[in-house]
């Protein structure tokens, strides 16, 4: 399975729930996919999508808020899982994309391949699901929606695709467009 396919997938489940996507490809797909105003997209800060996820989580009970992180942002501040598990927010799915590389940056290996990250998403209380075909994707998604989080999906993806447009949003208006769609509902 491939990144674009998974976030096409999961954009139907999600609908105008904010996301909170990590820079690089991973924000520059679900931008040509699923472009919203409730959607963060880093455009820096490497491993800090998961930071920004937990605070508009804590701020915004009502809504459900999704982390889009690749393999190499968690492993950056893998920190952020201990934090996340200890407040427990029940609004909170952190879903992460593993393809064993820094792929935005040339693709050098990340370690997923050597530490389980699921394991420490675990023993950090995040419930853990792992998936890596779109049938399985679907299935989970639909179970992750009846139940509270905070949720760790891990999609086991493939590398080496054609990636998407650059997002040719500047940063303050990307804030300025996710900021009101926290408000409006």
């Amino acid at each position: 399975m491939n990144r674009r396919d998974s976030i096409k997938i999961i954009s139907k489940f999600v609908k105008d729930e904010p996301i909170i996507s990590a820079n690089g490809f991973i924000s520059r797909e679900l931008f040509q996919t699923y472009e919203k105003n409730s959607n963060f997209y880093m455009i820096g800060s490497m491993g800090l999508a998961s930071s920004i996820g937990l605070g508009v989580a804590l701020k915004n009970p009502k809504k459900r808020i999704y982390v889009f992180d690749g393999d190499g942002n968690i492993l950056m501040n893998l920190g952020s899982l201990t934090t996340i598990g200890t407040l427990k927010p029940k609004n909170l799915v952190h879903v992460i994309f593993d393809n064993n590389s820094h792929e935005s940056t040339g693709s050098q290996p990340t370690n997923s391949k050597k530490i389980n990250i699921d394991k420490i998403a675990k023993s950090s209380n995040y419930q853990v699901f792992t998936v890596s075909n779109e049938k399985n994707l679907e299935k989970i998604l639909k179970k992750i929606k009846l139940i509270n989080g905070p949720i760790f999906l891990k999609i086991k993806i493939t590398a080496k695709q054609k990636i998407g447009m650059r997002i040719n949003i500047m940063p303050i208006e990307i804030k300025n467009k996710f900021v009101k769609s926290l408000i409006k509902n």
